[in-house]
């Protein structure tokens, strides 16, 4: 990735009336990159999303692309294009000429207008669609016809407003993986909001998660699981236990925690914990091995009944009553349960350079 400022959001907030959409958000995109908006509906991300088109302006802060400032520069002068979750593609005409409306304006010869259809067409790999309508394409299709004509201005930012989400599960999932390899292949900067979680860390480069209109972390994909810097960011991605806990002791980056129902134990800290701080400890599943017996392990052991399990293709998660845990500990694994079923006893061995210290606020 090239400019690591190529897009540079400087402490923006949008307010409508007496709601604030986006709170004083301040980050930077790198030239190149596959970033994405993540969080729940209403967080702010679309709107964010809208200031940087231009369909919206800011309240407060500036918005630069490529080292212009263009916070109050009109959509249709900046260098991006958008594409929306409903195609919005016109069923009266066929491909070819959905993907050249939007350089009808632009000063260039047919030709030119032929071969960047034909170039786009390419990129999507519908070469031959050129006169279909809308009606004889699949979802995918009409989502692929979407992201050609986003692509034939050749924008230097490709904006996307959940471009999947109208879409079921199997292809979603297919184009997810084309989507990835189309940036790739053009080296485009995308900025691409989505609500799913899967979504996000399947195809970005770093992901920025949202809620209540602020940007609460921005991080790669695995980091993002692995190292949550707040409760909501490790609750929202992924699964996780959550375990009430309290700060007894602080040695540079060793804290000593103690930990509802498990005991006292000293964790690496990954990132800044003060005394006062409020916390739990977050235990990934995959973390939580199971057993019938108790091993000689240095980790953490603890007895408990499986009361349910659950099966994902080739992972089985298992849910483990624990004394003095309000609600049951979620485990996944690949492996077989050795006999253990609903009901049974069990151990769980929980890896303690896996648990997290997760500040509440």
């Amino acid at each position: 990735m090239g400019d690591k400022e190529f897009i540079k959001i400087s402490n923006v907030s949008k307010n409508f009336d007496e709601v604030t959409a986006v709170d004083n958000v301040s980050v930077n995109i790198a030239k190149g990159e596959f970033f994405s908006l993540l969080g729940p509906s209403g967080c702010g991300k679309t709107t964010l999303l809208r200031i940087l088109a231009g369909f919206e302006y800011p309240s407060k802060g500036f918005v630069s692309i490529d080292n212009s400032d263009v916070t109050d520069i009109p959509a249709n002068l900046r260098p991006t294009n958008m594409v929306f979750q409903n195609y919005a593609i016109f069923p009266h005409i066929n491909v070819k000429r959905n993907i050249e409306f939007g350089l009808r304006k632009e000063k260039i010869s047919s030709e030119e207008m032929n071969q960047r259809v034909n170039d786009a067409l390419k990129m999507v790999k519908l070469e031959g669609y050129e006169n279909r309508f809308s009606n004889q394409l699949s979802g995918g299709q009409r989502q692929r016809i979407a992201l050609a004509r986003a692509l034939v201005k050749r924008p230097k930012v490709l904006l996307l407003d959940e471009p999947l989400g109208a879409l079921d599960k199997k292809l979603r999932e297919e184009m997810q993986i084309e989507l990835r390899n189309l940036q790739r292949s053009v080296g485009i900067t995308f900025v691409f909001v989505t609500h799913d979680q899967e979504e996000a860390m399947t195809m970005s480069d770093r992901v920025a998660v949202m809620n209540q209109g602020k940007i609460l972390q921005v991080s790669p994909p695995k980091e993002l699981y692995d190292f949550p810097e707040n409760l909501f960011v490790g609750d929202f991605i992924g699964d996780i236990n959550l375990l009430e806990s309290q700060i007894s002791s602080i040695n540079g980056k060793k804290v000593k925690v103690l930990i509802n129902a498990l005991g006292e134990y000293e964790l690496d800290s990954h990132t800044v914990i003060t005394q006062n701080d409020n916390v739990v400890t977050g235990i990934r599943p995959k973390s939580i091995s199971i057993s019938s017996n108790e091993t000689n392990q240095s980790d953490i052991q603890v007895k408990g009944k499986i009361t349910n399990t659950s099966f994902y293709g080739n992972l089985t998660y298992v849910y483990v009553s624990v004394e003095g845990i309000e609600k049951p500990l979620m485990l996944s694994t690949a492996e077989s349960l050795q006999g253990l079923s609903v009901n049974s006893d069990c151990y769980l061995t929980i890896s303690l350079k896996d648990i997290r210290i997760i500040k509440k606020n």
